[in-house]
């Protein structure tokens, strides 16, 4: 929140006090008309099928494809790892025995066996390709999907175009960006960081909240104030920087005072049942808000399974701490996750949401064949799985494939670029399309060659 006051506080002859008037002229030149970035933003939603959506579950610490989604029961023991496959309810598709609920949608979700890329095995690096579809080279940082989602489309209402749950990527050791931001295009198609655990029993919107010091009738007062100080601003709002916080403020004023955004980011208008049904947890209480925040018209929903690899139970099984071991995925991670995941889908197809919201499940690799010394397995961005539902993606379908012994793609090598691309493809964008780049050079959305995974529609 920006606050340009003191605790000090002098009257003007008209009953308005100085700190009051340095309060409307700072926010008048932050914007509390509606500015021009914004209104590109309302009108740009002339690219793609505007009833799509997208929720990005981004599994941070990357899952081993052996012991999730491309099990090898034929495999030698050190390979195959302790998990047994089990049936779906899609003929021929099976999953490990550590997802039971996520094995009753089969027929919602289809996989795709064979992503890799040639990068460093680093975490950061892997988030940036699979949520942007490049590797940041020469200073140039390219946007998250949801970040041009929100350019090419703009938001609907009074809710941001994309969202992120619950906050962004913190330390997984590259000390690197994640790629879970605008980039190029700018600071004003960032996501909204929920910066928050909805789990919480005080869970609250940090950045729907007023200022400590402004209540909301005063603040709708200081809005009305803005005429006040347009002759002195009109210098400042010509630079570009003024209107980059002019359309933040707006962004700002619109969360706190509209009654849609309150009642969308508002779980305690859930029955208990339903909170419980997804997971009284951090990531089940996000996934239940990302359905209710598509439901709303957010087009764009990222939720992080987690924050960091250190010191926390997560998909980063190395074996030894501060990681995570098998069994801490087995008795931990998975159940939390297969619970949320579930639930989700099938909430979503309950509603009627499914077919128009693409569920994309993405990682930054996979995990080695061979289960190491620790009891683990490293860092392999040779090959994994990542799955797809809704949006107009067939379920129960596999798509590729890796060798016998899950080290290589065998069929289909499908790379970060072509993920991203699937998820544009369901937004129905023309991957022709250009985005403004660094020194307004035309950039385009994917690179040539890019090849979306078109046998999942």
């Amino acid at each position: 929140m920006l606050r340009l006051t003191s605790n000090a506080t002098a009257h003007t002859c008209d009953g308005v006090s100085r700190r009051d008037f340095m309060q409307v002229g700072a926010l008048g030149a932050l914007g509390l008309s509606l500015p021009q970035l914004m209104a590109q933003q309302a009108a740009a939603g002339t690219s793609g099928n505007d009833d799509r959506s997208v929720i990005m579950i981004f599994n941070l610490g990357a899952p081993s494809q052996m012991d999730t989604w491309d099990m090898k029961p034929e495999a030698p023991a050190e390979i195959r790892g302790p998990f047994q496959p089990i049936s779906t309810n899609a003929p021929g598709l099976e999953i490990s025995e550590i997802f039971p609920l996520m094995a009753q949608h089969g027929d919602k979700f289809s996989l795709v066996r064979s992503c890799y890329h040639t990068a460093a095995a680093v975490h950061d690096t892997g988030h940036q390709m699979m949520q942007t579809g490049r590797l940041f080279t020469g200073g140039i940082n390219t946007p998250h999907a949801g970040c041009a989602t929100a350019y090419l489309m703009g938001r609907r209402g009074d809710l941001p175009a994309h969202v992120l749950l619950p906050e962004p990527m913190g330390r997984t050791g590259g000390n690197l960006p994640h790629g879970q931001d605008a980039g190029f295009l700018g600071k004003a198609y960032d996501p909204f960081a929920l910066m928050a655990d909805p789990s919480k029993p005080n869970f609250e919107v940090p950045d729907m909240l007023p200022p400590d010091d402004i209540g909301e009738a005063r603040l709708a007062r200081r809005r009305r104030l803005r005429s006040i100080v347009d002759d002195t601003v009109k210098n400042f709002e010509a630079s570009a920087d003024a209107k980059l916080l002019d359309s933040n403020f707006e962004a700002a004023f619109r969360l706190m005072t509209s009654t849609e955004a309150r009642n969308a980011f508002d779980l305690s208008q859930e029955p208990q049942e339903v909170r419980e049904r997804y997971g009284v947890n951090r990531f089940g209480q996000c996934c239940l808000l990302s359905r209710r925040l598509i439901e709303a018209g957010v087009r764009f929903v990222t939720v992080n399974t987690f924050l960091t690899v250190f010191d926390e139970i997560t998909w980063d099984i190395h074996g030894s701490k501060p990681f995570t071991s098998i069994e801490g995925m087995k008795n931990i991670v998975a159940p939390m996750y297969d619970q949320a995941y579930s639930a989700l889908l099938e909430d979503l197809y309950d509603r009627g949401m499914l077919e128009n919201t693409l569920v994309c499940n993405l990682a930054e690799f996979g995990r080695t064949p061979k289960v190491n010394p620790a009891g683990g397995r490293d860092h392999w961005p040779q090959v994994w799985t990542v799955h797809f539902a809704g949006g107009g993606v067939q379920g129960g379908r596999v798509v590729g494939a890796s060798d016998p012994t899950g080290g290589v793609p065998a069929e289909r090598p499908t790379s970060p670029a072509d993920v991203v691309a699937t998820v544009y493809r369901s937004l129905g964008f023309d991957l022709e399309t250009k985005l403004p780049g660094p020194q307004g050079r035309p950039f385009p959305l994917v690179d040539t060659g890019t090849q979306p995974l078109d046998e999942l529609f």
